[in-house]
């Protein structure tokens, strides 16, 4: 079969995007028009587009979705979690802390890695839409490929709206051009034309996993009610109005088996990315990044669990937050840890307990059992590195607990509450007997803890700017990231985000 080698390879130098990407072929490569043209083909290719989700690593940077830097920088920002500095350990040039403290620079490994996350799987879209266009595929056979591929490039758009506002859109796959920034209004734009163009030839049914009418309307409803933030323009009613659409979901009744090993068969669960360590997946890993060295001991007698890296754990004051009956509350690990071996309490180096405090001396030096960790997603023995689960990107609790928002937003609380009952019944908690903002926040906080969306929905309630737990005042144009330094010094027509220094 004849490969091709094109514009593809010069985008990713562009964007300092690398070319590795899991088992799939090379993304820079493309085949000619005598590929593409089966069924078995065109599911090959666009398989190809929904593996980028889950990332990659190179000798740049670590780009996993699930990793350290590109799910943990939108954590660590936020009031919910932080990676403080234990002993010689996490600190890695000061970029944990910088991200906490909100003092972050444009050379900040975790942007970059969030960066080039997105605008790998951006042209791997672009090579892969090309390839359509060179297939012998009918106009008509073409249409529904090409609304599921660019719908998936849109919620890649979606990710940079939120993140760095003023961004470039690369669509042609050809154009050799270095492209200049768009306006954050004209990415917006951009986002919401290409899911309503694409949704008239979505799967109109539930297909695990795939870009189909429910995440399009999912993702539009998360455009809207962000719209504010964004743009300056607000957008509750468009934000209920595509909620409404979304349909055949319901809660699971046990709030954790949308994050147990085999969590593909939720009703819950309307996008995520699938995982297989069989099949060859890698970049798993998130379960290992916040729990202390010798935490395997608490999940098999014989240590018979992946190292953990003690790293990620939640802020003082978000494990308070939940009410001691709320069930999610199991969601972090706290406490004494028992060896399951001896039945005490696992004794770490220094000859101390192993026992998770919600208190953290100071960012810059923790200890090493300080700090209540994740455990949101299931942890059993006999793991591997590269764990099952599939993670989870947008769930149908999500939905509901948008349109109680929106409508407390558009003074209707009292519409707000049977969809915060179903949220709330199910944790175990009451329903208080005003139902505000305030309320809304915190509900969001102890619902989707870990699941990487509180820096948004900080930014959309104003709290982002306001000082935290070892952050003082944050100006308003830290809203958004700068571009990395190193894709402005390879594109000379870029434009740093204002706010930033230019160098």
């Amino acid at each position: 079969m004849k490969i091709k080698i094109t514009a593809a390879i010069l985008l990713s130098m562009l964007f300092t995007v690398s070319c590795t990407n899991l088992n799939e072929d090379l993304y820079d490569k493309v085949e000619d028009g005598n590929f593409g043209n089966t069924p078995k083909e065109i599911d090959a290719l666009v398989g190809g587009a929904y593996s980028s989700l889950r990332g990659f690593a190179d000798g740049i940077s670590n780009n996993y979705p699930t990793c350290e830097y590109v799910f943990f920088l939108n954590e660590v920002v936020s009031d919910e979690a932080t990676i403080p500095t234990r002993g010689t350990n996490w600190y890695d040039g000061g970029q944990y802390q910088d991200a906490q403290k909100h003092t972050w620079k444009a050379d900040n490994r975790m942007i970059l890695s969030a960066w080039r996350y997105n605008y790998t799987g951006i042209a791997k879209i672009n090579a892969i839409i090309y390839q359509i266009d060179k297939s012998s595929l009918t106009t008509q056979a073409k249409t529904p490929i090409y609304a599921e591929l660019k719908a998936l490039r849109a919620y890649y758009y979606y990710n940079l709206l939120d993140m760095f506002g003023n961004v470039p859109i690369v669509t042609n796959f050809e154009d050799l051009d270095l492209p200049s920034n768009s306006t954050r209004k004209q990415v917006y734009d951009f986002v919401e034309k290409e899911l309503l163009d694409a949704i008239p030839y979505l799967n109109s049914n539930i297909v695990y996993s795939k870009l189909t009418k429910n995440v399009a309307y999912s993702i539009l409803a998360r455009l809207y009610l962000n719209s504010e933030a964004f743009i300056g323009t607000a957008r509750w009613q468009d934000c209920l109005s595509m909620c409404q659409k979304v349909t055949g979901y319901t809660l699971t009744p046990d709030f954790f088996a949308n994050f147990a090993t085999e969590n593909q068969t939720s009703t819950e669960i309307i996008f995520a990315i699938p995982y297989d360590s069989k099949a060859g997946t890698v970049g798993n890993y998130m379960s290992s990044m916040s729990c202390h060295y010798l935490h395997k001991l608490t999940l098999s007698p014989t240590g018979n669990y992946p190292w953990s890296a003690n790293g990620m754990c939640a802020q003082p004051g978000v494990y308070s937050a939940f009410a001691d009956t709320d069930k999610r509350k199991k969601c972090m690990v706290a406490g004494d840890q028992i060896n399951l071996a001896t039945g005490s309490v696992i004794i770490m180096d220094n000859g101390e307990p192993l026992t998770y405090t919600e208190n953290l001396t100071s960012l810059a030096d923790a200890k090493e059992n300080e700090g209540i960790r994740l455990g949101k997603y299931e942890m059993k023995a006999g793991e591997n590195w590269e764990r099952d689960h599939d993670f989870v990107l947008i769930r149908y609790a999500e939905i509901l607990m948008m349109q109680a928002e929106c409508y407390v937003r558009l003074g209707s609380a009292d519409l707000a509450k049977p969809f915060l009952q179903q949220i709330t019944a199910r944790a175990g908690e009451e329903m208080p007997a005003t139902i505000d903002l305030n309320f809304i926040d915190q509900e969001l906080l102890k619902e989707f803890t870990f699941e990487g969306r509180r820096r948004t929905d900080n930014i959309r309630f104003g709290t982002f700017f306001l000082p935290w737990w070892e952050k003082g005042a944050t100006p308003k144009t830290r809203a958004i990231f700068p571009i990395p330094s190193s894709v402005l010094t390879t594109n000379k027509n870029l434009v740093q985000n204002p706010g930033y220094p230019v160098n």
